[in-house]
């Protein structure tokens, strides 16, 4: 079969991405499936398999990506055969149980991240729990492979973490990757304010065309002057990070008394300063948040089928393209989703 393999660790990435016509097909084994791929999309967590993930040493080449949609063709022990020729969408996170020790109460479970810990959908086929993968129909498979993962962290991020209500005014840095643009559309969707920040002004505006209320352009410099001047004094009643160090202060300094700030990611670096002082004085709420469990994903993906929530997608390459597409993720200049057609 044919894959996008990253053939060593090393900066760019791009360079490093090859297209293999000669793989060996994966075959299903006990409780799981096997998809030929339609589509699959780009996420960090690909570049970080490319240079490197912090503990765990990546098996090279790799084959990277954690969303995927296609039909699936084989099914192994213990699988329905009635999954056989439908269109089903991944969720790459698989919940592993753990015995726990002596003096624990519960098992606390780990993540198996397809895509990460072994070979993801950047390939013609792949290999999935079947408790991992759900039946998403007639969606269009470019639209489905963008919206999933993205989708299903924004999701946990506003919905099951910071408890979003109807009407809240919503802080999301950093305009123009996937998590900010399904953090913008999840937080409209449910009729919140929602203020965007980005350096590129073209990025604004593209947001403000999507239903964005304000947006503020990000000159390196504390906004959250500007963010406080846009609420009446007031700040944010959430803030939805993926930046990380370059904006932490800032969206700290943006949030009203009793504000939450909920972070998924730090693409700028994970070293930030914080303000405890601030953050008692003012009983925030800061927490963290990743991906997200098949509940939730069926709960998100449900408004896709609907026709309520979309991706935004900046391009879709063909497998021929995949050094290009990872090239167009590491510019970090894409507005949306980077796209691979299998097809």
């Amino acid at each position: 079969m044919k894959a996008l393999q990253i053939r060593r660790q090393g900066e760019p990435v791009a360079e490093n991405v090859v297209l293999n016509d000669d793989c060996p097909r994966p075959e299903p084994g006990t409780g799981t499936l096997r998809v030929r791929t339609e589509a699959s999309a780009l996420n960090q967590l690909d570049l970080w398999v490319g240079r490197g993930v912090p503990g765990f040493d990546v098996a090279y080449p790799a084959i990277s990506g954690s969303d995927g949609v296609g039909i699936v063709d084989a099914v192994g022990d213990g699988v329905s055969e009635e999954w056989l020729g439908r269109r089903v969408i991944l969720n790459a996170a698989v919940v592993e149980s753990s015995s726990p020790r002596p003096d624990d109460a519960e098992p606390a479970p780990g993540t198996h991240m397809i895509g990460e810990h072994g070979p993801g959908t950047m390939a013609e086929f792949f290999v999935a729990p079947v408790g991992n993968v759900c039946d998403i129909g007639d969606v269009d498979p470019l639209e489905a492979a963008a919206f999933g993962l993205v989708h299903l962290t924004a999701w946990r991020m506003l919905v099951t973490r910071a408890n979003l209500r109807h009407g809240s005014t919503v802080l999301i840095p950093g305009i123009g990757g996937g998590v900010a643009l399904a953090l913008l559309g999840i937080a409209r969707w449910h009729g919140c304010r929602v203020i965007v920040t980005s350096r590129d002004q073209s990025k604004l505006d593209r947001a403000i065309e999507l239903g964005a209320d304000e947006g503020v352009l990000d000159d390196g410099g504390d906004f959250s002057r500007t963010i406080r001047g846009m609420t009446h004094r007031r700040g944010v009643d959430v803030c939805a990070d993926s930046v990380g160090q370059a904006v932490h202060t800032a969206c700290l300094k943006s949030l009203a008394r009793g504000g939450v700030f909920v972070t998924c990611g730090c693409t700028s670096g994970p070293k930030a300063e914080t303000d405890l002082a601030r953050i008692f004085w003012n009983q925030l709420t800061v927490m963290g948040s990743t991906m997200g469990g098949m509940a939730e994903f069926r709960e998100v993906l449900s408004l896709l089928r609907n026709g309520l929530l979309r991706p935004t997608i900046d391009s879709i390459h063909s497998s021929r393209e995949g050094a290009k597409a990872f090239a167009r993720l590491e510019s970090g200049a894409q507005f949306g989703k980077v796209v691979i057609d299998w097809r």
